[in-house]
């Protein structure tokens, strides 16, 4: 079941969810399976927590991994990820099914490495669903900056 808030900014874009059956999605490589795309176009969302105390959600690559160097640079602060239940109290969603969409009081970064493809996937609010979209559309949607916070592969 998708949130209402999250429901409500889909419809205000035009935007409609996909949904599977619970639990299928909660990681990026089973919602790329899923939804049969690559890993990479699945545009997880992982809540940070800034040494000051600030949370940030950063909107990122399935197939990457946050440099801890880079984050500290776009911030401006050493951060480390969220624990569950933190993520669950800042962005009202469990991990597994953080969603972009309707997030208040949390500043959003968007991965460049995301713009690559012309159709990513973040999730609707829960671990069995996936949003279809552009990277602009996201971006604009939910007023993220735009970011370089991936490792470099070797």
């Amino acid at each position: 079941m998708i949130p209402e808030q999250v429901r409500k900014v889909l419809a205000a874009h035009n935007l409609t969810a996909l949904e599977f059956e619970p639990g299928s999605t909660p990681t990026s490589q089973d919602a790329a399976a899923r939804i049969g795309v690559a890993v990479g176009q699945i545009a997880k969302s992982m809540l940070l927590k800034a040494r000051t105390g600030r949370f940030y959600l950063a909107l990122c690559p399935g197939d990457k991994r946050i440099c801890s160097k880079k984050a500290r640079q776009a911030i401006g602060s050493q951060v480390r990820m969220a624990q569950a239940a933190e993520t669950e109290q800042v962005t009202g969603f469990k991990p597994g099914g953080v969603c972009p969409f309707g997030i208040e009081e949390v500043e959003i970064l968007i991965d460049r490495g995301l713009a690559q493809y012309q159709t990513i996937y973040p999730a609707a609010g829960n671990d069995a669903s996936g949003v279809p979209l552009s990277y602009a559309q996201l971006q604009a949607i939910t007023g993220a900056r735009e970011v370089d916070l991936m490792r470099e592969e070797a």
